[in-house]
């Protein structure tokens, strides 16, 4: 069954370009299917699989004691999985069509203050050095823009466009989408400092294209960026934890505030639906209460 699973997992690259992260994960729960099948009834064929075979898989995941999100997500790994090889012929039936998932209670966002991000980015306008400038740069693009820290390490210097009243860059998102994302003219200024003072010393290979790179002169990781980004939210005095997702939540949910439209923070965030980008909505609008019971004499 594993072998079925990998040319699943290998249409999902090459057709669907899912994230290497994605895959991952979905790799980590089909296999463990396959082995809960193995031992159950010694079956090695995704062809002998049957509806209440996956009814006690499902059941053996609440017994282990995941969480609803998690046994929300491995049953739609093994979705996709017999929906795929039903279309593709390889079964007659689909064993898991009737398999329901958990219901998942919406959570919503935890944004940074607005006072919170100034202080977090005045406070790395503070470090000094190439270090500090490519700081400064990376939490000021990542708030500017709202894009995704997978999005950030991997950017390129060629994809952003430096020009005051003009300024944006081009992210390639899930499924390798590109978009274009605008930038206010602090971010410009800052993003052309580093390039130009900080990036130099810092890159060794005069081929590396890298936006952002460690002290070694290599890409900057998605560890690197989180680590650093807590560092500077410790030396702001900020106690809430924060992740680089944090800001991307922060920077939709402000543009709200400032009068942005859903579908235009939709766009600059890469959604493929808006119904994604509506939980928002309840933030800005749990804001406008806040406005209220702080304005009226009345309110408790």
């Amino acid at each position: 069954m594993r072998t079925d699973v990998d040319r699943f997992l290998q249409a999902l690259a090459i057709e669907k370009g899912f994230s290497g992260n994605t895959i991952s994960a979905y790799r980590n729960d089909l296999y463990q299917l396959a082995d809960f099948v193995l031992h159950k009834d010694n079956i090695v064929s995704c062809r002998d699989v049957t509806p209440e075979l996956l009814a006690q898989y499902v059941l053996s995941q609440q017994d282990r004691g995941y969480s609803r999100a998690t046994r929300a997500r491995k049953i739609a790994s093994l979705k996709s999985f017999f929906e795929f090889m039903a279309k593709e012929g390889s079964i007659v039936q689909n064993p898991a069509h009737d398999i329901s998932s958990p219901k998942l209670g919406r959570r919503l966002p935890h944004p940074m203050s607005e006072d919170d991000a100034t202080k977090l980015l005045t406070e790395a306008s503070n470090g000094g050095g190439p270090e500090g400038l490519r700081d400064r740069a990376l939490l000021e693009l990542l708030y500017a823009t709202g894009m995704r820290v997978s999005e950030l390490v991997n950017q390129n210097v060629d994809q952003l466009h430096l020009v005051e009243g003009d300024g944006y860059v081009r992210c390639f998102g899930k499924g390798s989408k590109e978009r274009v994302v605008q930038m206010h003219n602090d971010a410009v200024k800052t993003l052309k400092a580093y390039i130009e003072q900080g990036r130099p010393q810092l890159v060794k290979n005069p081929n590396e294209n890298a936006l952002f790179v460690n002290r070694r002169g290599e890409r900057l990781t998605r560890q690197g960026c989180w680590l650093l980004l807590k560092e500077h939210a410790k030396r702001a005095g900020i106690s809430s934890a924060i992740s680089p997702h944090t800001l991307r939540h922060s920077f939709a949910t402000h543009m709200l505030r400032g009068g942005a439209t859903l579908r235009q923070v939709q766009e600059w965030l890469g959604h493929a639906s808006i119904t994604t980008t509506q939980v928002y909505t309840l933030l800005t609008d749990q804001h406008v209460r806040d406005e209220y019971d702080k304005a009226h004499p009345r309110a408790v």
